[in-house]
């Protein structure tokens, strides 16, 4: 395999990964003099903030998604790439992707973030995380099929384990998806599951810290535990999770919880790159930027969003936070200085990040939104939130569908996607993804070990290689 794309005369960005930052990146170089590629291991991009409304039976997973080839179709000097960044060689200006090698001038580093499980092997193995649309995906089947066992199972242990939901992460992900499933469990299994009896079911969310939503105002903290309590979810404080076993979810103070849907929103760190490690590392394996995107110690490699730690910005010393208009921002800004660079001038211009404010919706005319000064919550909250999700939503199309979904849930409080639906790979693909992870390793550019001189064998284990 090759990436294939020829040069064409103009410098290239290359743009590692197609999210939020990387989407807003690549639109805005359209009338640049650069040739730009862009590389994301998915063929679509994905709307984040609504991906636990696909995961809890609300959405269509193709309401929140669209094809990086139709956003930029006729696009001219563009080129999109399906594969997954591995390495780069800085001293190149190489990076290895899963699919062959691709030389750039510029490299911006826009993969965002992973789920962070701390090193623990059980929690990562057993939970369910919800960073993207597959995963959401998995949820959604995991939450019917449990339902659909919990009717059909041989003992009341079985049963209490699958009608429980244990959700780790007391943040916005952690708060929207308790209040979806607690809707959930009001509107729709009583109707779908007339032979079961809802008041089983328990909806637990586990924070470790003292209050939820701790990126936010304090009323907006207690607002939404006051909501959530009012709908029933089991809200705890002070729970630092720290195993999984036999469907027991195990927590420092010596308490477990059973459950066989572990929901893990509990943390992230950034997306790893061979090639930027150790010192260019800082807090959560964000790659270290200067104020201007640049990773240090490089001039033609940046990085945008949750993937990059910037200090530089006076009035954030330890670092943005990892949201949405971070990311949206810096690639506007970086996306002024290439054109820069572009045309040789290397004056380029610091970010400096505007805080738009937060949201976060708990349920049907409940939400929490602070925008500066001004703190609301409720319903004038909730709509607010509406507004803004479904105006950034790409394709007409996509706004219809999610407009019209959320209609016909608010009056007939009716979730419209209910069905159970696991993906089979063809044996082709599945002979394809194997021949992947094994090819385009990188190992041709790394540097090998000199062979050793006379008199040097007794040293041989001392040496750097």
């Amino acid at each position: 395999m090759s990436v294939n794309i020829n040069r064409n005369g103009l410098k290239r960005v290359v743009i590692v990964g197609g999210g939020l930052g990387g989407l807003r990146l690549a639109n805005q170089l359209k009338d640049s003099n650069l040739q730009v590629v862009l590389i994301d291991k998915n063929n679509y991009h994905q709307f984040p903030p609504l991906i636990y409304q696909v995961a809890s039976a609300g959405l269509a997973p193709s309401s929140i998604s669209f094809p990086f080839r139709q956003i930029f179709r006729k696009r001219k000097n563009f080129y999109f790439r399906m594969a997954e960044a591995r390495a780069v060689f800085p001293d190149k200006k190489i990076l290895q992707t899963s699919i062959g090698k691709i030389d750039y001038d510029y490299l911006v580093f826009a993969a965002g973030a992973t789920t962070n499980f701390f090193g623990n092997k059980n929690v990562e193995e057993w939970s369910i995380p919800m960073r993207t649309l597959s995963e959401a995906m998995g949820l959604r089947n995991a939450l019917l099929s449990n339902l659909e066992r919990a009717l059909t199972c041989a003992t009341e242990e079985e049963r209490q384990e699958l009608l429980n939901v244990v959700i780790v992460g007391g943040g916005a992900t952690g708060v929207e998806i308790a209040g979806a499933i607690s809707e959930m469990k009001r509107y729709v299994i009583p109707y779908d599951y007339p032979d079961m009896d809802a008041s089983h079911m328990h909806i637990y969310l586990l924070e470790a810290g003292d209050r939820l939503l701790a990126g936010m105002s304090q009323e907006a903290s207690e607002k939404a535990l006051e909501y959530l309590r009012g709908m029933g979810v089991d809200v705890q404080f002070g729970k630092m999770v720290t195993d999984y076993r036999d469907y027991r979810i195990i927590i420092k103070d010596g308490t477990s919880i059973a459950t066989r849907t572990f929901l893990w929103v509990s943390g992230i760190r950034a997306q790893p790159i061979t090639g930027i490690e150790g010192d260019k590392l800082g807090r959560g394996f964000r790659i270290l930027v200067d104020g201007c995107n640049r990773v240090r110690g490089y001039d033609n490699i940046f990085a945008i969003g949750d993937q990059c730690l910037m200090t530089a910005d006076p009035a954030y010393p330890k670092g943005h936070p990892q949201l949405a208009q971070v990311a949206i921002q810096q690639a506007t800004q970086l996306a002024e200085n290439l054109k820069r660079l572009s045309h040789h001038d290397t004056d380029l211009k610091p970010f400096h990040y505007n805080d738009l404010g937060s949201m976060a919706t708990v349920g049907r005319n409940k939400a929490v939104a602070d925008l500066g000064k001004v703190r609301t919550q409720g319903f004038i909250a909730w709509v607010l939130w509406l507004i803004v999700h479904l105006r950034s939503i790409l394709g007409v199309r996509n706004k219809l569908m999610v407009m019209l979904s959320w209609a016909w849930q608010y009056f007939s409080y009716n979730v419209s996607i209910r069905t159970i639906v696991y993906a089979t790979k063809p044996k082709m693909i599945r002979e394809r993804i194997k021949r992947e992870q094994t090819t385009h390793l990188g190992e041709d550019l790394k540097p090998h070990p000199q062979p050793l001189s006379q008199g040097e064998g007794s040293d041989y284990s001392d040496k750097t290689l």
